[in-house]
């Protein structure tokens, strides 16, 4: 078996049970493999997998423990947001929400061709929720983000 190069993205969480039951139920796929910690109650790694694609998550460790990332609660924020790609952005959402997240930019249509929104998870990660529409070329999504800019010319200085 050969190893590709990827990204696998890993998150740190307040609660690493729920948050692959939460992820697990939002976006689907199934569950990878798990370690938990000693104490038996957190999770030192857990994997995702959606299409093939892992997402790995942990709680946070101290420094003593050997941890070295914080989960955002700690942060005060996030300062990373993952996009999902998907066929129907609608129904993430809806089940984002029904399961615990918050809207923090509503489903619309967008300028580059996708109905889009962003969602902030229970366990303050942000996902970007995006449903390719159309497949513009270059040319287009240049133009019509230029259009989109130039339409918000005001706010955005």
């Amino acid at each position: 078996m050969s190893i590709k190069d990827q990204f696998i993205p890993h998150l740190i969480v307040s609660d690493g049970k729920a948050a692959i039951e939460f992820y697990l139920r939002v976006f689907g796929g199934k569950a990878g493999y798990k370690t938990l910690a000693p104490d038996g109650k957190r999770v030192m790694h857990g994997e995702i997998v959606l299409d093939g694609h892992k997402l790995f998550l942990s709680d946070e460790f101290t420094e003593q423990e050997g941890g070295t990332c914080k989960m955002p609660q700690t942060l005060g924020g996030t300062c990373v947001r993952i996009t999902l790609q998907t066929e129907n952005a609608d129904a993430i959402v809806q089940r984002a929400v029904a399961s615990g997240a918050k809207v923090i930019m509503a489903l619309q249509d967008m300028f580059w061709g996708a109905r889009y929104a962003k969602i902030r998870d229970p366990f303050g990660h942000e996902w970007g929720v995006n449903q390719q529409l159309v497949e513009l070329t270059p040319g287009e999504a240049e133009a019509a983000a230029q259009k989109f800019l130039a339409s918000r010319k005001n706010t955005l200085n």
